[in-house]
């Protein structure tokens, strides 16, 4: 078995993309610490001799920006300032040969299930037994917590199962494991997240699992908050509505990206699902837990969207009054099914179609928030900036959503992961003002 030189190596790694890559750079970073590297997260100033790009390869827009990051460590190998430079993730899984050949500089590519080898070209040792240990990135109470891997759905649009692979769970003691490592190490906030949570424990148990799992984990002591991201509508287990309204600790949250209503777009999409049956599912939720909150994204410009499927979508948008809503401009995206339709929705259509659906959103947002004035709220403190401690509620989560601001004064005693009651006395679109109760 090769051991790493006693030579000190220092790795700065850079993460691109979404949560689920955070979580894979927290996990590389503990297999480094475990092999006696030192390890910096995304440090400008940084005097480390080896940097690793865990890519991101999922839409146009995030493929220009892990080029344009491989291209700037490229340079700065090639001008004597590092020694190595290894690129994994989603686009180096995605377009391996052709970036070996476009970008030689980088020592080496690594897909996305590629660790142990990555872990051998640093001369280190891959450690089966480190299950759940990771180097959080995040502020210590909260972590993305990562219950399965890739997708096993049939989304015409999507390059995912390209990158990712088939859906592979993760056994339910291994996250309870990891949950109690976390635990004791500070965090109180598990953000569940997974190509689709939804098919968890078909792949590993037969069945779906996914409130089983979350029963289990509402058990570990220390966690306050459990909040579930990614949810796939077909065929959405409900018994998990049961878990949120049994637990205290299971946030009343929600995020189940519906990607549009027409029927036309929906069977384009491949989604499985048909307006009149995600209207239901929608209905179903709200009446199951009342004070729901319920996030999706939405997609403009798919192939084939025509004025009337856009109409469609806005009313639905309308009559529905999300609590959150993101949508994004349909990208082309090579060896998926829609990529042999013509992309005939113009660029600058699409934009206009999301800025519409946007422009909505801030006032759905606008209302809703100003309903919350005068009422109060636990929240969860995450940072301090510009004269304002900045938290969230049960219904928000990190980076995409809304925020509580509490100004910071000399009598505020808050500290960073605390949880304070906050009654909301201002509120703008996407924010909310209070003071500590």
């Amino acid at each position: 078995m090769k051991v790493r030189s006693q030579q000190a190596n220092k790795v700065n790694v850079i993460t691109l993309g979404c949560s689920k890559n955070i979580v894979d750079s927290e996990v590389l970073m503990g297999q480094l610490r475990a092999n006696q590297f030192e390890v910096t997260h995304e440090a400008e100033q940084s005097d480390a001799n080896i940097v690793i790009i865990n890519t991101c390869g999922f839409i146009d827009n995030a493929k220009q920006e892990s080029i344009d990051t491989i291209l700037r460590y490229a340079d700065e190998k090639e001008a004597g300032r590092l020694e190595k430079l290894y690129v994994t993730g989603c686009l180096s899984q995605r377009y391996k040969d052709d970036l070996e050949r476009e970008i030689p500089q980088v020592d080496a590519y690594f897909g996305t299930l590629e660790l142990p080898q990555l872990m051998k070209k640093l001369e280190a040792n891959y450690q089966h037994e480190l299950v759940g240990e990771r180097l959080l990135t995040t502020p210590a109470h909260y972590a993305y917590f990562k219950i399965a891997e890739g997708c096993n759905r049939p989304c015409s649009f999507c390059a995912i199962p390209l990158m990712r692979g088939k859906h592979t769970d993760r056994p339910i003691e291994d996250l309870v494991k990891e949950a109690k490592r976390l635990a004791s190490m500070g965090t109180k906030e598990l953000i569940l997240i997974a190509q689709d949570l939804t098919y968890y424990g078909l792949e590993h148990y037969g069945t779906r699992k996914l409130a089983d799992l979350v029963r289990h984990l509402s058990d570990v002591e220390g966690i306050d908050w459990i909040r579930m991201q990614y949810a796939y509508p077909s065929q959405f287990p409900l018994d998990v509505l049961d878990v949120m309204n049994e637990r205290d600790n299971v946030c009343k949250y929600l995020d189940m990206p519906l990607q549009h209503i027409s029927d036309n777009m929906l069977k384009s999409m491949r989604r499985g699902i048909s307006q009149r049956r995600t209207r239901e599912l929608v209905d179903t939720i709200r009446q199951r837990v009342p004070d729901i909150a319920l996030r999706t994204t939405l997609i403009a410009g798919h192939p084939g969207e025509t004025q009337q499927d856009f109409e469609d979508l806005y009313r639905f948008v309308e009559d529905t009054r999300f609590d959150r809503l993101g949508i994004f401009n349909y990208s082309h995206e090579d060896n998926t099914h829609s990529y042999t339709l013509e992309d005939d929705v113009p660029a600058e259509v699409k934009q206009d179609r999301a800025d519409q659906i946007m422009e909505l959103q801030q006032g759905i947002s606008m209302e809703l928030n100003e309903q919350k004035i005068g009422q109060t709220y636990k929240v969860l403190f995450d940072r301090k900036e510009s004269g304002y401690f900045v938290g969230r509620t049960q219904y928000d989560s990190p980076e995409v959503d809304n925020e509580v601001l509490v100004p910071a004064n000399n009598d505020t005693f808050v500290r960073i992961g605390d949880f304070a009651q906050v009654e909301i006395t201002e509120a703008s679109d996407f924010d909310l003002y209070g003071r500590l109760v």
